[in-house]
């Protein structure tokens, strides 16, 4: 298949060149698969190279019917873009038949955030009986104390916890690292955790520095972590729908709404645009109505006398 080729090239150039997380390398090549997959069936076949403007119009009608929502397909568009860049790069075309493209308009969805109360809730809903309970209660703890993404998470390792510091070391996408404070809970039942369970363990091959472990010794998936925040919401009786992001979510939902500046926020989450963590600032309307009151002198006569 003609694409094949083109594909595999461009996964050598986001991986050597971008630098870019096998996750994030496996979303871009999925989206061009749906494409070449679209260009066998509709009996075209016109390959990368000879792809116009209205077959990628085709193409995204086709999968508007399918049902696609709108968010999913400005991802699309986003990827098929790259990748006709990476063509002109290649010196393979001369101009991107995807530059035209139009992303469907899509409303910000705002983050669900948990309360403090919510996540007490959550911590104390765990089973400290079992081995594992250990393990998730230091889970739940870090993934709110340090805003951490799922994939960071899980690849966590012990060399980059620096307890006496109160930080910890996290390599983010792009294989970006930023340096994040942890909070004391976090540091007690991570402890814990390591000296009562994990040191127990007989630890797999290729996980000896990983820090948390599933119960055969081997670094936990992503797919475990979020079937643990589902379980545990369940059974504190959460009626929202959670995963292990809304944590993350609610980690800088609750520093912003303290008061802490966006740009503090945006470095501690790895965010690479502010506009990425100015979503954080539309979440409670209530904590952002009151900050005007108190603060804006047209609001609030008094401060006009400081």
């Amino acid at each position: 298949m003609v694409w094949k080729s083109y594909i595999e090239g461009y996964r050598q150039y986001l991986l050597l060149e971008r630098s870019l997380s096998a996750h994030s390398i496996s979303g871009y090549l999925s989206d061009l698969k749906k494409l070449a997959e679209f260009d066998e069936i509709s009996g075209k076949q016109y390959g990368p190279i000879k792809t116009d403007l209205d077959h990628l119009r085709d193409f995204l009608q086709f999968l508007n019917e399918l049902g696609l929502g709108a968010r999913s397909q400005a991802r699309l568009i986003s990827s098929l873009k790259g990748f006709y860049k990476f063509l002109i790069l290649e010196d393979e075309i001369l101009t991107s038949p995807a530059e035209l493209l139009e992303a469907p308009r899509i409303g910000r969805k705002l983050p669900e955030a948990l309360s403090y109360d919510e996540i007490v809730g959550i911590i104390s809903a765990i089973d400290l009986s079992k081995p594992e309970g250990t393990r998730n209660k230091a889970i739940i703890e870090t993934l709110y104390s340090c805003g951490l993404r799922v994939t960071e998470l899980v690849n966590l390792r012990l060399g980059n916890l620096h307890f006496e510091e109160e930080y910890i070391r996290v390599i983010g996408k792009g294989n970006k690292e930023r340096l994040v404070p942890i909070g004391p809970d976090a540091i007690k039942y991570i402890s814990i955790y390591l000296d009562e369970i994990r040191c127990q363990q007989k630890i797999q091959k290729g996980s000896e520095d990983i820090v948390f472990l599933n119960r055969r010794g081997k670094q936990l998936t992503r797919v475990m972590i979020f079937t643990i925040v589902k379980d545990l919401a369940k059974i504190s009786g959460i009626d929202k729908t959670i995963s292990p992001h809304t944590f993350r979510h609610s980690f800088a939902t609750h520093l912003v709404e303290g008061g802490a500046d966006l740009r503090v926020v945006q470095d501690l989450l790895g965010h690479q645009s502010i506009t990425t963590t100015e979503v954080y600032t539309h979440l409670n309307t209530d904590y952002l109505r009151s900050a005007v009151y108190d603060f804006h002198p047209r609001f609030n006569p008094d401060k006009n006398n400081d």
